[in-house]
């Protein structure tokens, strides 16, 4: 005897909203259009990657890199222009692709990443909302899935030596997914704006995905130290009792979102091999505008401010692409001039809101580039992993017979007189300015850090000097020449400063 089961069927808009875009593959359509038939041109958008937009809407035009060209054709988009450059064929995920990586299984798929880290709980919480049950979902959902030492971690997110990596491995690659969620309902914000629970998480989930895990440096771990930087700035007693819940919460999506989808090349490798997003951007802040415009396409995709007022909803995706704008680092002087200048004549109004989110922006500039400002642990890490993508530029652009980007050179540079360099003409100057705007114990602990950094990547360039230069150099003992080369450990003996507690 054959049983079958009818399952229950729910209407449509139950399970879309009308004005959610459902994703087909490449194509993106609205839901009143046929399920089965070609989607009305009216209505066509187009999805490459983090993005989603509307063709009639010119302003939001943004093409994904190698995006499908036929599909563009058809809504009357011309293709690219491509130049006869070898390197415009090569997929920016393969860059870092290690050969003996193997092939890649079904496992290793985004969307298969992607539903692991949505988990039962949350199936059944979806499910439940499907079938039309009120939504119970609590708000430290996050802090009950992380047990044992995340959570501790979590309970000291505001200390200056927090651990990322240990972080990151503790929730298994999952930090800055944890660590973002965690801060905004720290603050409050999630009740706040009512932010609907499933669409943050998967909004978050999305973020962290769009990031490029084969990056030495600039991946989703960097993305989540950033954050937690940005957390520890906006502590600050000048900062804490003049921000906004709005200036929070954008301050945080930025510091998360700010390098999202980066290729692992700069800006001037785009334009030299004649990138199309640098022809889309005219050559002006082209990756800034690449993360800004795919943050605020993960923002559409998932509706996480689709029940705010449209004009408030934009005015947030507008803020946040000036705060992502703000990291480009070509624009350094002109920041640091404008800051210095507001110093010099005190008057800078914390209840001004332009001024607060100038002040936003410069925060969020000196946490993208903290690194030389953590303790020497911490920051001999990230300076190894962000030498390790400027030379794998490097690699590719003597390939590909390109000239050979400053500091890109693996057989002219070293690790040590990059950050160096790196210490003396970027991070000092903009750190000592901010220190001249809020003198707090933090900001004597971060300058007391890049002293000493500085001082141990001076050592171990001595050291290295001496040890090629061989025994025959007086004063130099081989032994001691390895023990540098191989970690430095000396100079981990070196004090770290005071410490936020």
């Amino acid at each position: 005897m054959e049983v079958c089961y009818q399952l229950p069927v729910l209407p449509l808009d139950r399970l879309v909203p009308k004005h959610v875009l459902s994703r087909r593959g490449a194509i993106s359509f609205s839901s009143s259009s046929s399920l089965f038939g070609a989607p009305d041109p009216r209505q066509l958008s187009q999805r490459r990657g983090a993005i989603s937009y509307d063709s009639s809407d010119q302003t939001a035009l943004y093409i994904r890199m190698l995006g499908d060209v036929r599909v563009r054709s058809q809504v009357g988009f011309e293709p690219e222009r491509r130049s006869s450059h070898p390197y415009l064929c090569i997929d920016f995920r393969t860059l870092h692709t290690r050969p003996s990586s193997g092939s890649t299984s079904a496992d290793s798929s985004p969307e298969r990443r992607v539903h692991r880290l949505l988990s039962f709980q949350r199936y059944l919480h979806s499910s439940r909302l499907l079938r039309g049950i009120p939504q119970q979902i609590p708000l430290h959902i996050l802090d009950e899935d992380y047990t044992g030492q995340a959570r501790c971690m979590l309970e000291k997110v505001g200390t200056w030596n927090f651990d990322i990596f240990l972080f990151d491995r503790l929730t298994n690659g999952n930090s800055l997914i944890t660590l973002t969620l965690h801060l905004l309902n720290q603050y409050g914000l999630v009740e706040l704006f009512q932010l609907d629970m499933l669409k943050l998480w998967r909004f978050l989930v999305m973020v962290q995905e769009d990031y490029h895990s084969d990056n030495p440096y600039h991946n989703a771990v960097h993305a989540a130290d950033v954050t937690q930087a940005m957390y520890c700035f906006m502590q600050e007693p000048i900062l804490a009792k003049s921000l906004t819940s709005c200036d929070i919460l954008l301050g945080l999506l930025a510091a998360a979102t700010h390098d999202l989808d980066h290729p692992g090349v700069n800006q001037p490798f785009l334009i030299k091999t004649d990138h199309y997003l640098a022809t889309l951007y005219r050559n002006n802040s082209v990756l800034e505008n690449h993360h800004w415009k795919s943050a605020v396409g993960l923002l559409r995709e998932t509706g996480l401010f689709s029940h705010l007022p449209a004009e408030d909803s934009l005015n947030m995706e507008r803020e946040l692409g000036s705060l992502i704008l703000a990291t480009d680092i070509s624009r350094q002087n002109d920041y640091l001039c404008r800051f210095r200048r507001h110093l010099d004549q005190d008057n800078l109004c914390v209840s001004n809101a332009s001024h607060r989110h100038f002040l936003l922006q410069m925060a969020l500039k000196c946490a993208d580039i903290c690194n030389p400002c953590r303790p020497w642990e911490l920051s001999k890490q990230w300076s190894e992993k962000v030498t390790d993508e400027f030379f794998q530029q490097g690699d590719i652009e003597k390939k590909h017979k390109l000239e050979v980007s400053p500091v890109c050179d693996r057989e002219m540079n070293t690790v040590g007189n990059i950050q160096i360099g790196f210490m003396t003409y970027v991070v000092e100057p903009l750190f000592a300015e901010w220190t001249r705007f809020s003198d707090t114990r933090l900001s004597h602990t971060m300058m007391g850090h890049m002293r000493l950094n500085k001082a141990s990547w001076g050592a171990l360039l001595r050291e290295q000097s001496s040890v090629a230069a061989g025994p025959s150099s007086p004063g130099t003992d081989p032994e001691d020449g390895d023990g540098a080369a191989t970690g430095g450990s000396s100079s981990k003996e070196i004090p770290q400063g005071s410490r936020e507690s």
